[in-house]
């Protein structure tokens, strides 16, 4: 186990007090450094900094930042929700270590994929059945994690299918956490 103990502060960000959503950071004992390759390698959508010793990822519309000592979220709804969120990330970075002889570490910078890139591969159809006024705004929410493809039914459809596989190329449904 890499992790075993770590101190946990949870806070509404500094510049909006009084504001309804939370961040949290947990303070690591240990050093997380050697586990962040093996992240870049299996959480679709992550970013490393190799100079930076960092790896960044969003999961559902929270940023997360991983760091040698540290491990931060934003964005989070409540207080139970960023310490579920932390908890979960700890959990991550332990199963991921023990099994890092399975994987092969990436050690390169991923960029997300561009939002006109998503967009050109969406069906254009601005149905709305995917809760978003256009297939643009859709386009925006999934390259942020707020969306997934499964929230555009169209992209099911036969005549789509060759849109769907390059988009499933491009953009990741990042994994559960927990």
């Amino acid at each position: 186990m890499l992790i075993e103990h770590y101190d946990l502060d949870v806070f509404t960000p500094p510049c909006s007090p009084g504001a309804e959503r939370f961040s949290a950071i947990a303070r690591l004992t240990a050093d997380i450094s050697e586990v962040l390759p093996y992240l870049n390698a299996t959480l679709r959508g992550a970013i490393y900094y190799r100079a930076a010793n960092a790896l960044t990822w969003k999961k559902g519309g929270h940023n997360l930042a991983f760091h040698a000592y540290q491990i931060a979220t934003s964005n989070v709804e409540d207080y139970d929700a960023a310490v579920k969120e932390i908890d979960g990330l700890i959990k991550l970075i332990n199963r991921t270590w023990e099994r890092r002889s399975e994987i092969t570490p990436d050690t390169e910078t991923h960029q997300r994929p561009g939002l006109m890139a998503v967009y050109k591969l969406l069906p254009q159809t601005n149905c709305k059945q995917c809760g978003e006024p256009t297939c643009y705004s859709f386009a925006i929410k999934l390259t942020v994690s707020q969306k997934k493809l499964a929230d555009c039914p169209p992209l099911a459809e036969p005549q789509h299918a060759e849109k769907l596989a390059a988009l499933q190329d491009l953009v990741s449904d990042a994994p559960a956490i927990g």
